[in-house]
């Protein structure tokens, strides 16, 4: 299975980036995991609703020019369906069984993204009603794509 995460941003901090690096080494003998980041937009200071809208509308053009084809498009949004690590095992399993072998996962950036991401995606989920960082939830999407993949198998996780 080939596994893409699309997303806004780099991350800065370092105890972030050494996570993110223990889990793609884990999960490298159960998928291809390629993450693809755009560079963040610049959002003036207090922008007005216009500003922040076209901000938003060019993100969302070039997180959705990375997007690639033939995957099965999930996007992380608050406002999502919340889903549980069995559910997301579950999803794995399936879309393998009905030839789906290649998901997308696209995480927007700080201010979010325009109404066209989800409207193109084959669904929206959420990992739960708080918010968290754009940065912060790429390294909690990559550890629950292990822990899928580990329940999928009927392996032990225990950190």
């Amino acid at each position: 299975m080939r596994v893409t995460i699309a997303c806004v941003g780099k991350i800065k901090e370092k105890y972030l980036n050494e996570g993110i690096a223990e889990f793609v080494k884990r999960l490298t003998p159960f998928c291809k995991l390629q993450t693809i980041a755009i560079n963040e937009e610049r959002m003036p200071e207090n922008p007005a609703p216009a500003e922040k809208a076209q901000v938003l509308a060019r993100e969302t053009a070039r997180l959705l020019a990375v997007i690639p084809q033939n995957s099965y498009v999930i996007v992380l949004d608050v406002k999502g369906t919340l889903i549980s690590s069995e559910e997301l095992a579950k999803k794995f399993d399936k879309l393998t069984l009905v030839g789906s072998s290649h998901i997308t996962f696209v995480i927007g950036g700080p201010f979010g993204f325009a109404p066209e991401l989800s409207a193109g995606a084959d669904e929206t989920i959420s990992f739960s009603r708080m918010t968290f960082t754009h940065q912060m939830i790429r390294l909690l999407l990559i550890e629950q794509i292990y822990r899928a993949f580990k329940i999928s198998r009927n392996e032990k996780y225990h950190l």
